[in-house]
C-alpha cells in the first residue's frame, strides 16, 4: 500500500504543507495497515525526500499506535509482577519516544516558518502547538479504530453495539472539530495573525539525573544536572535515525 501524497520528486514543499485532512487520513490508514500486517516492519518515514514531514507524522502515530497495544499488556489478567514490571519500562520508553516526536514536529515547522520570515513577530500565542495536536489526533485515530471494532463485536453483550456506535459518533464529531482547529491555527500562523512556540516536555521519569528512584541506586545524585543534558543531547541525535 502507497502511503505517499501525490507530491512529485523534488517539488518543494507548499505552504500548505499541514493539512488536517491529508494527516487524518493518512493516520487512518496507517492504523488499518498496521493492523492488518502485525509483526511486520514497515520503513518510518517514506523514501521520498518530499514527504519527510508525513514520514515525521507517520513516526509519531506509530509511537502511539506501539503504546496503546503496550498498555493493553499492562492490563491483561493474570499478568505476573516481573511481565508488569517489564511492560511499564517498554511504555515508559515509548511514551518519551512520542512525547521527543511531538517536539519534533514543532521543530520541524518552526524551522519551515523561519525560512519563510514566520510567524510574525508580536502575533497572539496559541496555547497549543500543531505538533500537540497532531498527537491528539494521533489518539483519536486509535480510538476511532478500535470502538468501530467493539460495534462489530459478536461475543459482547446486549446493547453493547449501540452504546459504542453512540461514542463512535461523540469521537468522530471531537476529530472532525480538532482537525479544523490545526487547519485554522496554520493558516492563521502563514498569514501572520496568530504564533505557537515549541514546548518542551520536560520529563524527568526517564532521566536517570532526575528520577530520585533512579540517581539514588546509580550514585548519580552529585551529578544531576551533568547526566540531565548529557541524555537529552543523546536522546536529540538518536531522534533523527530512530526506526519502528
Amino acid at each position: 500500500m502507497d502511503l505517499r501524497p501525490g507530491w512529485a520528486s523534488g517539488t518543494e514543499v507548499s505552504s500548505t504543507m499541514v493539512s488536517a485532512g491529508e494527516i487524518v487520513a493518512l493516520q487512518d490508514r496507517l492504523t488499518l495497515l498496521w493492523h492488518e500486517t502485525a509483526g511486520e516492519k514497515y520503513p518510518s518515514a517514506p523514501v521520498n525526500s518530499v514527504d519527510a514531514w508525513l514520514g515525521l507524522v507517520t513516526r509519531q502515530h506509530r509511537a502511539n499506535f506501539d503504546l496503546w497495544h503496550i498498555e493493553d499488556e499492562a492490563r491483561a489478567p493474570r499478568v505476573s509482577d516481573a511481565e508488569l514490571a517489564e511492560v511499564k519500562r517498554r511504555i515508559d520508553k515509548t511514551n518519551q519516544l512520542r512525547n521527543d516526536l511531538v517536539e519534533e514536529l514543532d521543530r520541524n515547522l518552526l524551522a519551515w516558518l523561519e525560512a519563510h520570515g514566520l510567524p510574525k513577530a508580536g502575533a497572539p500565542l496559541n496555547s497549543e502547538s500543531p505538533g500537540l495536536i497532531i498527537d491528539r489526533l494521533s489518539i483519536l485515530a486509535l480510538k476511532i479504530y478500535h470502538t468501530r471494532e467493539e460495534t462489530e463485536r459478536r461475543d459482547a453483550p446486549e446493547g453493547h453495539a449501540e452504546r459504542n456506535l453512540a461514542r463512535l459518533e461523540v469521537l468522530r464529531e471531537q476529530r472532525a472539530d480538532l482537525a479544523a482547529c490545526l487547519d485554522a491555527l496554520w493558516q492563521d500562523t502563514m498569514s501572520g495573525v496568530r504564533c505557537f512556540k515549541l514546548y518542551r516536555q520536560m520529563k524527568m521519569y526517564n532521566d536517570p539525573a532526575l528520577n530520585p528512584a533512579m540517581y539514588r541506586k546509580t550514585g548519580n545524585e552529585g551529578t544531576r544536572e551533568q547526566g540531565s543534558e548529557a541524555a537529552r543531547e543523546q536522546g536529540s541525535k538518536k531522534l533523527g535515525s530512530e526506526e519502528f
